[in-house]
């Protein structure tokens, strides 16, 4: 049986926020670095990078380069990356509908 203290590790992945805003935007397949650069507001070229290999290597994506010049590199979610989006979909549209209320608190609660 796993160690449930293990289980902090992937809590981490899950709790990063741009690796669930990258594994969002591979939603409806393969995208290549520029795209995903353009697509996650915020993100520096040297985070994506992280946040791509830290993905790859616990295999959320697969990374493909294509022998084109210049060469294309492709990330896609792999069938457990797209499990980890099925779960945390409901999480980021909650997010995303509750951000004007969340602001409106912030707001009250600084104006203190």
């Amino acid at each position: 049986m796993a160690d449930p203290c293990k289980a902090r590790e992937v809590l981490a992945i899950v709790g990063d926020k741009w690796a669930l805003l990258v594994v969002r935007m591979l939603k409806d397949g393969p995208r290549r670095f520029t795209e995903l650069k353009r697509s996650v507001e915020g993100i520096s070229q040297r985070m994506l990078t992280v946040t791509l290999r830290d993905l790859e290597r616990d295999g959320i994506v697969t990374r493909r380069v294509r022998n084109v010049m210049p060469p294309h590199v492709e990330y896609e979610l792999t069938p457990m990356g797209r499990t980890l989006r099925e779960a945390t979909a409901p999480l980021l549209e909650w997010s995303i509908a509750h951000l004007p209320l969340i602001d409106a608190a912030r707001a009250a609660y600084d104006d203190r």
